[in-house]
């Protein structure tokens, strides 16, 4: 079709820019303690949206904690709807630390610096970009979009994703299938291959309490029941546990594309398989798998204690747990043996893992949109260590995937950027990634 061979036009190109560096700058910081507000970006979005005609409609659970969702209809009623959605919010950032201040939103030599530039206000600036540019156009997808900007991602989600799931099901009625962040990213392992890894899975979150109770006293005497003791025992043997290799549907399918790309003969189904050993031939491209062939357990908080001569009858530590699809009922009977008699543990917070198909129409249009914009990379599935609001949305039957296209030069570390100091964007990545969601929106 016509629309489709002229993709979005040179406005967009230059929306993108504008659009992510004035995200930046409003700062939506996410500290966990509740305190965050997304809402000036949230009206930022919807100004852009209805000055475009789409209509947003703006919700929150949470005085200030506002999301966005709108619907652009397609041209086919009896297909399925997609769901396009990104977080507003951001992790905190120490303007000490950088070499810009993270909330400048700063454009220096072709580069857009800050919070969100890839976590994720990138993805939101080229949705928005892109919408606007068929508005211009006249052009209408072939199955209705719905565009959904979320508060609270870097959190628990609850004031997001998780309150529109539960609460607002019915402006989602329809879709099927989602796309959001961390996918379809340029990686280069090696010179002269460029890899672009789809996300079609994620590990499940375990957030976990560990609490100790002992037998508080003075610090000078003998105390066998010394809570801080007990609780860093507990969180020694956590942090030392090596688990068992697990090997998933996706991560087999990554594993084995991954290894056809480097001359490797295998059989991921091989009992004898030695993963460790594959891992370690495949070189920088087992940044892409190595967290996700197994469960995952790392201490990252501890709480103990009120003044240095008084032994507390309490002590708590934090654990961020991850665990694979199918892994969980292993999750929890490692952390029992681990933890022991004298440390209890709860979830302070849990959401679902996910899979969804490689073998699908779907991943198929993602993959045949990356490579039509770099025909010499070569695309791999490959499951995310973390989680993303597809986890909420999967409550409405949503299948998701990760697919926020850039192209990146050789030397930039994507993974770094994420929740990293001097988190930056290059324009020309932003352009490409206007250009593949165009086209991969048109097609969908």
């Amino acid at each position: 079709m016509a629309e489709e061979v002229r993709g979005p036009d040179t406005t967009a190109l230059d929306e993108v820019v504008t659009f992510t560096s004035e995200l930046i700058r409003i700062d939506t910081t996410n500290h966990g303690d509740g305190e965050c507000r997304e809402r000036p970006a949230a009206e930022y979005v919807a100004e852009r949206l209805a000055a475009a005609g789409i209509e947003p409609t703006l919700l929150e659970r949470t005085p200030g904690r506002t999301n966005v969702v709108a619907r652009i209809p397609g041209t086919d009623p009896s297909a399925d709807a997609l769901l396009v959605h990104g977080h507003l919010d951001v992790v905190p950032a120490d303007p000490a630390e950088w070499t810009v201040h993270p909330f400048s939103g700063e454009v220096r030599d072709g580069v857009v610096w800050g919070r969100g530039a890839v976590d994720m206000k990138n993805m939101d600036a080229m949705v928005l970009a892109v919408v606007r540019s068929w508005a211009r156009q006249g052009v209408r997808p072939r199955r209705d979009i719905v565009l959904a900007y979320t508060a609270d991602e870097e959190a628990s989600a609850e004031d997001g994703s998780g309150f529109l799931a539960d609460r607002h099901a019915a402006l989602f009625a329809g879709c099927t299938e989602g796309i959001s962040e961390s996918g379809a990213f340029s990686f280069h392992p090696q010179p002269g291959t460029t890899l672009y890894p789809i996300a079609a899975g994620e590990r499940g979150t375990a957030w976990l309490k560990l609490t100790a109770h002992g037998r508080a006293g003075h610090g000078s005497k003998v105390n066998t029941a010394n809570a801080v003791t007990r609780l860093a025992s507990a969180v020694a043997r956590i942090g030392a546990h090596t688990w068992p290799v697990r090997l998933t549907t996706t991560v087999r399918a990554a594993l084995t594309e991954l290894a056809a790309l480097y001359g490797i003969d295998i059989d991921t189904h091989d009992r004898d398989l030695d993963v460790e050993l594959l891992l370690d031939k495949l070189g920088p491209a087992a940044a892409l798998v190595e967290a996700t062939v197994r469960n995952s357990a790392n201490p990252t908080m501890l709480k103990a204690g009120y003044k240095v001569n008084v032994i507390p009858g309490q002590a708590v530590a934090y654990i961020d747990g991850r665990t694979l699809p199918g892994g969980e009922e292993e999750f929890a009977t490692t952390m029992d043996a681990l933890t022991g008699p004298d440390v209890d543990w709860e979830y302070h917070h849990r959401e679902v893992s996910l899979e969804a198909p490689v073998d699908s129409p779907t991943f198929a249009k993602l993959r045949a949109a990356v490579e039509r914009f770099d025909p010499d990379g070569h695309v791999v599935p490959f499951t995310m260590s973390g989680g993303t609001d597809a986890k909420q949305f999967s409550r409405l039957g949503i299948t998701g995937y990760g697919f926020s296209p850039l192209r990146l030069p050789p030397g930039l570390d994507y993974g770094a950027l994420f929740h990293g100091v001097d988190e930056r964007v290059p324009v020309d990545a932003l352009h490409f990634g206007v250009r593949v969601l165009d086209h991969y929106l048109k097609s969908a």
